[in-house]
C-alpha cells in the first residue's frame, strides 16, 4: 500500500492550495483519511481527518481548510484557503487501510511541503 501525496507548493499569504493524496495497491478497503503536518522543531499535528463522512478540524483550520474524499478513488483532498505562514509545514496523509475485513493497518504519504510567504 502506497499513500502518494501532491499538491504541495509556494504560497503567498492569503492564498490557497489544494492537496491530494491517493492510496495505491492491494487492499480491501480504507477507512479513516486524514492530513497531518509538521514544520522544523515541532510534533507532527493533526490538521483534518475524515472517517464515514464525519469530519474533524484542527482549531487553527477551522473556516479556512476543508478535507473531502473520493471513496471511489481512494483518495483524500485538502482544500486550504487564506493560508498564513504559520501554515508552513510539511504535510502528510495518513490512512487506515484493510489489508482484509478483519485486518487494519495505519500508513503515512512521503509529504508534500507547503510554503506561505508573508
Amino acid at each position: 500500500v502506497q499513500l502518494q501525496a501532491s499538491g504541495g507548493g509556494l504560497v503567498q499569504a492569503g492564498g490557497s492550495l489544494r492537496l491530494s493524496c491517493a492510496a495505491s495497491g492491494s487492499f480491501f478497503g480504507v477507512n479513516r483519511m486524514g492530513w497531518y503536518r509538521q514544520s522544523p522543531g515541532k510534533q507532527r499535528e493533526l490538521v483534518a481527518r475524515i472517517v464515514r463522512g464525519s469530519t474533524n478540524y484542527a482549531d487553527s483550520v477551522k473556516g479556512r481548510f476543508t478535507i473531502s474524499r473520493d471513496k471511489v478513488e481512494n483518495t483524500v483532498y485538502l482544500q486550504m484557503h487564506s493560508l498564513k505562514p504559520e501554515d508552513t509545514a510539511r504535510y502528510y496523509c495518513n490512512a487506515d487501510v484493510m489489508a482484509t475485513p478483519w485486518a487494519e493497518n495505519e500508513y503515512w504519504g512521503q509529504g508534500t511541503q507547503v510554503t506561505v510567504s508573508s
